[in-house]
């Protein structure tokens, strides 16, 4: 294609040259340079790509997009724009042929529960006929490939890359999470969402190589409003008046307790029994449909009732909603391994004290006869973040296993005496079983009839990570095993 026909979308300055060109890829990897690119020049913390320009152009290089004035050589464009990183956006959007266009678009964003939220819109179309992608936490999932990524929203040029794929594929829908930092990034620039939802936010990701505070944090993720042609916003999150001031979509609300709200999640019911736990809620509001759900917790009523709000103006089969949501697996997500009259095993993704305290409080109301909780933490990290869980676990569960997670570059000893240390001052039952293979046989071996189980932190994770090196490990898979030798 011609150079001008990718910059349509974009305001810049010619510099030097002509927009006259023949242009095949875009780049911002100087090591992928060559002729027939354009070459984005970026800015980071640690590399400012500007300094490659003599280097790409020697590779054959004729296109530059630039956010300063640097010395180029006859025979080379250079375009001055004000955001390289937007210019990457708007230029793999064109390079792919606008692939996200061809789509219905479904963003996810918020602190807590966009992978399952994401999961349950996917399993929901799926019920219904169609053929959908997912991007997220697991990666770009296109009919069975799973392709891994480095970040939750990867970069802009690999998201187009992936709708382009999806497209191919047959795909009619895409649904995807969209990370604070993707907004932060203008990884997501040039996409007008069809839909975007927000399940809430608290504090996190916050620091130096995130974001600067917590006012910071909550403006990017409250742009989903600002690029989506319908938006769901979770009545109940207590910054509801901030995220909305500035949304310039259609916006509906849903809740599970604020009275007034487009849809509301009412008459909840948790239920367990040796063949099922999850819960069972009526939908009120602007849509009416009573659904079951077979993941316990009251977060998952919150979650399955965005799910539901959002689906409902796409016109699907009540039925097939339902059927959706009733057979409905979240790797990782309060996924329930093993469940018999003997105990129930749950493995979560829960690595810090909110995800923690959430987990654990809404697992009490199923009124196990014991909660028993095994965990550990990431080496390398806030000591608060064990601390703080430490104390969860103390006075949530009945019993405790401290074990090991990626302790990474630090001793497991030296982040289990963390932890432990705030656990005994709740008075908190508990043992310590470093291997964390051995604490989960030792979990379910010693398990009382009517125990729950919740072994959290790695989730969907296959690998434990020591000094370094990952090595393979699940948590799912572990389970399973032990249940195998005990029914042998």
């Amino acid at each position: 294609m011609k150079l001008k026909e990718w910059l349509k979308d974009l305001t810049y300055e010619v510099l030097k040259g002509s927009l006259d060109v023949e242009v095949e890829d875009v780049i911002y990897d100087s090591r992928k340079a060559k002729e027939g690119v354009v070459f984005i020049c970026t800015k980071g913390t640690r590399v400012d790509s500007h300094e490659f320009i003599p280097e790409v152009v020697n590779a054959g290089v004729k296109v530059l997009v630039v956010e300063r004035e640097c010395p180029v050589p006859d025979g080379v464009t250079a375009i001055l724009v004000h955001n390289a990183r937007e210019a990457l956006a708007v230029l793999s959007a064109a390079r792919f042929h606008h692939p996200a266009r061809k789509m219905v678009t479904i963003g996810v964003t918020g602190t807590k529960g966009k992978t399952t939220t994401t999961h349950m819109i996917k399993t929901i179309l799926e019920a219904c006929g169609k053929k959908v992608g997912m991007i997220g936490t697991t990666g770009i999932v296109i009919d069975q490939a799973v392709t891994p990524t480095m970040n939750t929203t990867p970069e802009s040029y690999q998201l187009h890359e992936a709708f382009s794929h999806m497209v191919e594929a047959g795909c009619e829908y895409v649904v995807m999470e969209v990370s604070s930092q993707a907004f932060k990034m203008h990884r997501v620039d040039g996409i007008c969402f069809d839909y975007g939802l927000f399940t809430n936010i608290s504090p996190d990701h916050i620091g130096p190589d995130e974001h600067e505070d917590f006012e910071e944090y909550l403006f990017y993720k409250s742009q989903i409003f600002r690029c989506c042609k319908v938006g769901l916003m979770n009545g109940d999150d207590e910054h509801w008046d901030e995220v909305v001031k500035d949304a310039s979509c259609r916006l509906y609300s849903f809740s599970i307790e604020k009275e007034g709200t487009d849809f509301k999640a009412e008459d909840i019911r948790y239920v367990a029994r040796p063949d099922f736990v999850g819960l069972e809620f009526d939908v009120k509001g602007i849509y009416e449909l009573s659904v079951r759900v077979n993941i316990p917790g009251r977060f998952n009523v919150t979650n399955a009732l965005a799910a539901v709000s959002l689906l409902s103006f796409l016109g699907l089969p009540k039925d097939r909603i339902c059927h959706g949501l009733e057979h409905l697996s979240v790797n990782g997500r309060m996924e329930i391994v093993y469940t018999s009259e003997a105990c129930t095993v749950i493995v979560d993704y829960a690595h810090n004290a909110v995800s923690m305290e959430s987990l654990l409080t809404t697992l009490k109301d199923y009124r196990p006869k014991r909660l028993v909780c095994v965990f550990g933490c990431g080496g390398n990290r806030s000591k608060d973040r064990r601390i703080s869980m430490g104390d969860s676990a103390g006075r949530l569960a009945d019993f405790t296993i401290i074990t090991a997670d990626n302790s990474r570059f630090e001793k497991t000893e030296d982040i289990i005496a963390d932890i432990r240390g705030s656990l005994e001052k709740t008075g908190g039952k508990f043992i310590e079983i470093p291997d964390r293979r051995e604490a989960i046989r030792y979990s379910i071996t010693h398990a009382q009839q009517g125990d729950m189980i919740a072994i959290i932190g790695k989730g969907h994770e296959d690998y434990q990570e020591i000094n370094g090196v990952r090595h393979h490990f699940s948590d799912r898979e572990e389970v399973l095993k032990v249940v195998e030798s005990i029914n042998r």
